[in-house]
């Protein structure tokens, strides 16, 4: 019962990060399953199971806020799912020796994406540009879908933080967007590994108190998108994925690292995230007094 109420303050989390700055269900609550022992395949296929019916009520409540952009949606979601459905035929036909390290090693990196991005990059403000075209969106709906079943997750890390980066969408409609495909990308990698895997090894319990937490979570998500400070939750959830995927990672046999003393390195990677999430509160308190600076302006001048 207690892994029961544990999971499902996971999903409800994980919805809770994952629907207000879109990305983070998959790598917190695969990392976490990897943690209590589930294989790599089996760990994926819960989380995308759990997906299926929390980001269709994520992305129906962005729909309801108007968060979304269905020219995006369109062009994005379909080769996500292709994506995805290979990534989970893939994953599902490796040993569990292999899959392990391959994806603590993809969430590690995804990780150390968030951490860096958030903490050292600038947030891309929407320009106002053209429309994102078909022959942007396709390929990068295809890797991201590929990436979320084979790491269980990077739909989101890949997604949304390349449509921020072309600044032609305000973040709210990115994260929406994002959302509403990512419910035909769970969709299709839970059809994969019902193909790859069978379903005989999937915990539905789990499965039901994640998808309840989500459900729980997804309208709250929603309405956060509007107001959540991106970069200190951005660089928090990425050190966390850091911090929880190290130690697969450095004991993996093709690895060949020297040895490093345990408590030195987890102390190294906590001041790291420390410093990390101080410095991301002071660049965002320092963007709103600049964001109240120039809304002063003009009724300075009048």
């Amino acid at each position: 019962m207690q892994t029961l109420i544990l999971l499902g303050l996971v999903g409800l989390a994980a919805q809770l990060i994952n629907g207000s700055l879109g990305m983070g269900y998959g790598v917190t609550s695969t990392t976490l399953l990897l943690m209590v022992g589930t294989s790599p395949a089996v760990a994926s296929a819960t989380v995308n199971l759990s997906q299926v019916g929390s980001q269709l009520a994520s992305g129906f409540a962005h729909w309801r806020f108007g968060n979304v952009d269905r020219h995006v949606v369109l062009r994005i979601a379909a080769p996500g799912a292709v994506g995805a459905f290979a990534g989970a035929l893939l994953l599902s036909r490796l040993s569990a020796d292999a899959a392990g390290p391959l994806m603590s090693t993809i969430l590690l990196a995804l990780g150390l994406y968030l951490l860096l991005r958030f903490t050292l990059r600038d947030l891309p403000r929407p320009t106002g540009a053209r429309p994102l075209s078909t022959a942007f969106l396709a390929p990068l709906g295809l890797v991201a879908g590929f990436m979320n079943s084979t790491g269980g997750g990077g739909w989101g890390p890949v997604g949304t933080t390349a449509l921020l980066a072309t600044g032609r969408l305000e973040p709210r409609k990115v994260i929406g967007s994002i959302s509403v495909g990512e419910f035909a990308v769970v969709l299709a990698g839970s059809l994969g590994f019902a193909v790859g895997l069978g379903l005989g090894g999937i915990d539905f319990a789990w499965v039901g108190v994640m998808l309840l937490g989500g459900l729980l979570a997804a309208p709250v998500a929603a309405w956060l998108a509007r107001s959540v400070p991106a970069r200190p939750l951005g660089a928090m959830v990425g050190g966390l994925i850091v911090l929880t995927n190290t130690g697969v990672v450095l004991g993996a046999d093709w690895a060949q690292l020297p040895p490093v003393p345990t408590y030195a390195l987890y102390a190294g990677i906590l001041l790291a995230w420390a410093a990390a999430v101080a410095h991301c509160w002071r660049l965002h308190f320092a963007e709103r007094r600049e964001a109240g600076a120039r809304a002063e302006e003009p009724a300075a001048a009048g």
